[in-house]
């Protein structure tokens, strides 16, 4: 398409009049929660929010707190975590709710620390674990399992009752239950699940099912919930990137993912329900629950998404009209057992790592902040600033679309509008096949009785990697902004407003006021625009952006990870000297807060003994179930893994330093173990792995050793192209430890 051409897309008011459904209004009624067809409103204001998927029982119990706080940190309203059946009754007649397992201190701490609590009760769950988290004694009970069999609701009742027990009177802190999981065909046994949890003293504003698959769900009863992933370890080793990953870099308003659990389904000869819906019934929203916040890893196929796959796709549902971002995982974690994990041995097509559970989330295992907690913190500051003006804007598809998933040429983007006003959305990126630049970009946008938005001043270019989302007649302060060609970031509150952008890498900032345009040069300090302070910040210094709503909104500036709590204290945790800068309006630019480190950041080398060799030579294949490749056994891994002995510094068992051990590595299967122990393992994908030394258990005077598996030259899994590379230079097998190091942090708290 010629510059000449403007791109087109006319403003699409609501299709149905605004409805109540009986969920939260009639039914399990909560003050101050109301949901309507369109949005969820907390106290008359609608809002959009953010949840995270964090699994309590994965992670040690001392460190929820802070799993929260980094939630909340990066913009997440909303935990949510499955219950674990299998967690908490490996036997029968032995339940337990304490310790790791204590769901009711889990929901106290998470309202404590200011975040909502969605509770995912199955009594299937999936989430990778073993029988989908039913323990074995009840996958291996004579009943129909998932279906209203009699047999089978007298083990879910007393389960479900007992549920109920741990979270006692707390239920009026929880804000949604979602009852099974991929649960395609049986609508009338997710009436019977929501009836036997009432009765057992559950209740929730909000009650949910997962709707991808085409899935039937009972009318009225729960709120359908999607995902999408950008890749995935459920499709074959050799399998190429599928056509239902390829979707979610697209503007849609097909909400339905054909391809998650696909695998599973067949695995079980369960069939997804036929001709059901691709897109939100008219009583609901479009609200998603498992927007892929990362990716676990199979060992026969390794996807490893970066933080820009992760961020092109949560951009492209906001741009979509989501109600609801709710992301799977959001914090990764360890498995509480060796044998909990979803294995071809447990007869599922996966062999899941057996304790590693780090999904490559935006909070891995370890509680080290991946770049996609950052890329993402950025569009949730922007839903926390503008999601009670967003959620009221249905979206509107341009005119020219692209024609198919192949299509690399056409742009991608929506629009989000009232009539009057309203967000631009736009959406250059997607893994495996990089996008070019597009060329020579005007758009025409048409609101409400016809006025037209034309813009920019001048054709400008696209270039790969961009996510934007371009305020259109945002008021703020008494001044229009017309449109700007940077992206909306957060309003920060004061005499005069001041609207926050951030510019994109290579398009330069135009700003559109009282007819006027103004070339921006971003930087550090606002410009006056007709009223209002317009902060431009420049695209180096994404990364760095934090927006706390604690103690009032503000911005901030630093490369450490920061937390806060509810009194707007700030805790900079730092692996070298903290560097932290907050926005004062009053002052119009920012200025330095001063952190003291009562102990100086270290990153050493750590000193590596080989105690075994590897085999000379390992299986190209450890065989196969339904024609994938199987991982091997720990038999086998036993005997061909290379040992070695890692030599740590004293501070390395000292956990106020919250000390980090990080293997750069190549082969197969890792394993670290602590006075001979699996403490966590991982399988090889080409990334480094990182271990907090702390929760893994190691203690002055343990003996850690590192245990790697080569891989063969010629084996069958499936490994990003960068792994796949480094593997085929070698003829035999490979096997490598680039980099061992060990990192203390300082932890520090600051009063702004």
């Amino acid at each position: 398409m010629s510059w000449l051409e403007p791109l087109t897309v006319r403003h699409q008011p609501w299709a149905t009049p605004l409805r109540r459904p009986r969920m939260s209004n009639s039914e399990d009624v909560r003050d101050g929660i109301s949901l309507t067809n369109r949005y969820l409103s907390r106290h008359g204001v609608p809002v959009i929010p953010v949840s995270g998927e964090l699994h309590y029982s994965r992670v040690p119990r001392a460190r929820w707190a802070e799993r929260l706080r980094q939630m909340k940190a990066g913009g997440v309203t909303v935990v949510a975590s499955y219950v674990f059946w299998l967690h908490h009754a490996p036997t029968p007649g032995e339940t337990r709710f304490d310790g790791d397992l204590d769901v009711g201190a889990f929901v106290d701490l998470a309202v404590e620390i200011g975040l909502d609590v969605v509770l995912r009760i199955g009594p299937w769950c999936h989430g990778e674990t073993r029988n989908g988290g039913f323990p074995d004694w009840v996958q291996q009970a004579p009943v129909r399992h998932r279906t209203d069999d009699p047999a089978y609701l007298d083990l879910v009742a007393p389960w479900f009752a007992s549920i109920a027990a741990a979270v006692g009177s707390r239920f009026d802190k929880i804000i949604g239950i979602q009852l099974e999981n991929e649960l395609y065909d049986q609508p009338g046994h997710l009436v019977t699940l929501k009836r036997l949890a009432r009765a057992a003293g559950m209740s929730a504003p909000l009650w949910t099912a997962t709707a991808w698959g085409g899935a039937d769900l009972p009318a009225s009863e729960v709120l359908p919930l999607y995902g999408g992933y950008g890749d995935g370890f459920w499709v074959d080793a050799g399998a190429p990137w599928d056509p239902t990953f390829r979707d979610h870099y697209f503007f849609s308003h097909v909400w339905d993912d054909a391809g998650i659990g696909a695998d599973v389904r067949r695995a079980q000869a369960i069939a997804a329900a036929s001709g059901g819906p691709r897109t939100p019934s008219d009583e609901f929203p479009p609200a998603t629950c498992e927007l892929g916040g990362g990716m676990a890893t199979a060992y026969h196929r390794r996807p490893r998404p970066e933080a820009l796959d992760v961020a092109a796709i949560a951009h492209c549902k906001i741009g979509n009209g989501s109600a609801w971002q709710g992301y799977y995982m959001y914090a990764g974690g360890t498995n509480p057992g060796p044998d909990m994990h979803e294995s071809h041995a447990s007869g599922y097509p996966n062999d899941i790592a057996r304790l590693g559970y780090d999904f490559h989330a935006p909070i891995g295992e370890a509680g080290t902040l991946a770049p996609s907690h950052a890329e993402l913190r950025r569009q949730h500051a922007f839903l926390s600033a503008f999601g009670h003006v967003l959620a009221e804007m249905p979206s509107s598809l341009p005119d020219v679309r692209p024609a198919d998933v192949e299509d690399s040429d056409t742009l991608r983007w929506a629009l989000r509008g009232d009539g009057q006003s309203g967000f631009l959305f736009l959406s250059r990126h997607q893994p495996h096949f990089p996008l070019p630049a597009y060329r020579g970009a005007r758009f025409q946008v048409t609101l409400a009785d016809d006025h037209v938005i034309d813009f920019p001043a001048r054709p400008i270019d696209i270039p790969p990697g961009t996510l934007a989302r371009w305020p259109l007649n945002l008021t703020l302060g008494g001044t229009t902004i017309t449109w700007a060609t940077a992206s909306a970031l957060t309003l920060l509150p004061g005499d005069v407003p001041t609207l926050v952008l951030i510019a994109a890498p290579g398009i330069e900032p135009q700003i559109a006021v009282a007819g006027t345009v103004h070339d921006i040069t971003p930087g550090f300090e606002p410009v006056r625009l007709d009223g209002a302070d317009v902060l431009v910040l420049p695209a180096e210094v994404a990364g760095s952006v934090w927006a706390p709503e604690d103690g009032g909104r503000r911005l901030l500036l630093s490369d450490d990870e920061l937390q806060w709590d509810a009194s707007g204290t700030v805790t900079v945790k730092a692996a070298k000297t903290a560097d932290v800068r907050v926005y004062d309006p009053a002052l119009r630019a920012f200025r330095p807060v001063e952190v003291t480190q009562d102990s100086a950041p270290v990153t050493e080398d750590v000193t590596v003994e080989r105690l075994r060799p590897a085999a000379p030579t390992v299986p190209v294949s450890y065989g196969k179930h339904e024609g994938r490749p199987s991982a091997p056994s720990a038999d086998v891994f036993d005997e061909l893994a290379a040992v070695y002995r890692l030599r740590l510094p004293d501070y390395a068992a000292d956990p106020t330093r919250d000390p980090l051990l990080r293997v750069i590595w190549a082969g197969d299967v890792g394993e670290l173990r602590v006075d001979g122990r699996t403490v966590t393992d991982r399988y090889w994908d080409g990334s480094g792995w990182t271990v907090n030394l702390t929760d893994i258990g190691y203690r002055a005077g343990a003996q850690l050793t590192l245990h790697l598996l080569p891989l063969a030259a010629g084996s069958p899994v499936s490994v990003p192209q960068e792994a796949r590379t480094r593997l085929a230079a070698t003829d035999t097998q490979l096997l490598a430890i680039d980099t061992v190091e060990v990192t203390a942090r300082t932890i520090s708290t600051v009063t702004l």
